[in-house]
């Protein structure tokens, strides 16, 4: 190259000490560029909440009746310091899988049960562990169930979520985004969970059943992890709070 002319890249050779300067520059500022826009892009974005598992509590088992209807859970007698007697918990398997069929046999019964706590806020659900010591008949008669308190009927705007992973098996758990996920999780058992834009009746999660009190329609999975609007009554199994939806009244939220 001769003096006074432009300096030039030749890819298998050293690069000019005055293109290296400049290059030097570029680099430097597009990983500050980058790093830049990973912070402001992560600070937009809305907290994922302390959901999580609790695997700092240890294995936690506790008795009481089982219930089947909407989803299994339990009623629990005796607790410990983490749960306390008079809880109601939602049951979930391992993975995207409920624990019906290893319920159904201890409906109405007393019954232990021992896994992980997933606890968001005051939304609980137990992972029940595998095999018979995850969830197996106790002895003794179980107590008898106080009737469901009535809250009466109303129309509240949130989003469909499955309990599990909004209550710390994923994060966040929810939102368009999470919907493929969740419906796996709905599919194969996984209790689902209404979460209110703003606290209904004194509670902000509500596990969901149908009219009848049964299971969630399948016709809502369409709607899951969308902002909607819908009516229903509210009741409470226990301190859980129950929302039988009424299908016919959902619609997407403005």
């Amino acid at each position: 190259m001769k003096r006074g002319e432009s300096p030039f890249f030749i890819g298998y050779l050293p690069a000019p000490k005055r293109l290296a300067g400049f290059l030097m520059v570029c680099i430097l500022s597009l990983l500050a560029g980058f790093l830049g826009a990973g912070l402001v892009t992560g600070a937009a974005q809305d907290d994922p909440g302390d959901g999580d598992f609790r695997f700092d509590l240890g294995r936690q088992a506790v008795t009481g009746r089982v219930e089947l209807k909407p989803y299994p859970l339990i009623r629990v007698t005796a607790g410990n310091e983490h749960i306390a007697a008079g809880r109601t918990l939602m049951l979930t398997g391992q993975g995207k899988r409920g624990v019906l069929e290893r319920a159904t046999a201890l409906d109405g019964r007393l019954a232990t049960v021992s896994g992980v706590l997933l606890r968001r806020g005051d939304l609980d659900m137990l992972q029940v562990a595998g095999g018979a010591d995850g969830l197996a008949a106790a002895e003794g008669a179980a107590p008898p169930v106080d009737i469901r308190q009535p809250l009466g009927r109303w129309r509240i705007a949130g989003e469909i979520c499955d309990g599990k992973c909004l209550a710390g098996a994923m994060r966040p758990g929810r939102g368009i985004a999470h919907r493929a996920c969740a419906n796996l999780c709905l599919i194969g058992g996984v209790p689902p969970v209404f979460v209110s834009a703003a606290p209904v009746a004194g509670h902000s999660f509500f596990l969901v059943a149908g009219p009848d009190g049964g299971p969630m329609p399948d016709a809502l999975l369409a709607h899951v992890g969308a902002y909607v609007l819908l009516e229903g009554e509210i009741e409470l199994a226990g301190d859980l709070p129950v929302l039988r939806v009424d299908p016919a009244t959902l619609e997407l939220a403005p």
